[in-house]
């Protein structure tokens, strides 16, 4: 499982980093958790609003910090 965390590294961002990987953590589940701050590269998944995250390509959350329990929902599918 890819999960990527996309944001220019705010305390918004940084908080959406540590929830998405203490989920991870906690699940089990194998993934590999990549943080991207380059805005070009953001902009280039079609986002225009940070934090956001996209977890296998398919984006799940733009412009807010998801609950663990969010998060955990998507990766247990």
């Amino acid at each position: 499982m890819e999960i990527k965390v996309l944001g220019p590294g705010c305390s918004k961002c940084k908080q959406t980093e540590t929830i998405v990987r203490e989920a991870v953590a906690e699940s089990g589940v194998a993934a590999n958790v990549e943080k991207v701050t380059d805005v070009m590269k953001i902009a280039g998944y079609g986002v225009f609003g940070t934090p956001a995250v996209i977890i296998d390509g398919e984006v799940k959350c733009v412009g807010k910090i998801p609950k663990k329990e969010e998060v955990l929902s998507w990766i247990k599918k």
